[in-house]
């Protein structure tokens, strides 16, 4: 499912990754890069998706090994709170440069 981006060939579109490129996990992708961790229910309102929807695109990134998770007990109440992982930020980074060698400068 994932692109090889380790070709060397320093063509972007080496970069292009069908795991991150579908549109909520692609949003999830952009989230985390700015926020640097966000707590799942936030994750969830601003994507405006159900739980189910958002731990199914949030379950193929992890099993990519892009997105890990932590618990922690927050209001006595336990959370999940998400975060790129280094590779996951990587893979992410290289696939809006393959979106950029498509639509152009």
């Amino acid at each position: 499912m994932k692109a090889d981006t380790r070709s060397g060939t320093g063509d972007p579109m080496d970069g292009f990754d069908t795991t991150i490129h579908a549109p909520n996990r692609l949003r999830i992708c952009a989230l985390l890069d700015t926020a640097g961790e966000a707590e799942f229910a936030v994750v969830q309102e601003q994507l405006d998706v159900s739980a189910s929807v958002l731990s199914k695109h949030v379950t193929v990134l992890m099993e990519a090994g892009y997105v890990e998770q932590r618990k922690a007990v927050r209001n006595t109440r336990q959370r999940v709170w998400l975060r790129l992982t280094p590779g996951g930020r990587q893979a992410y980074h290289a696939h809006l440069a393959a979106l950029r060698a498509i639509v152009g400068p």
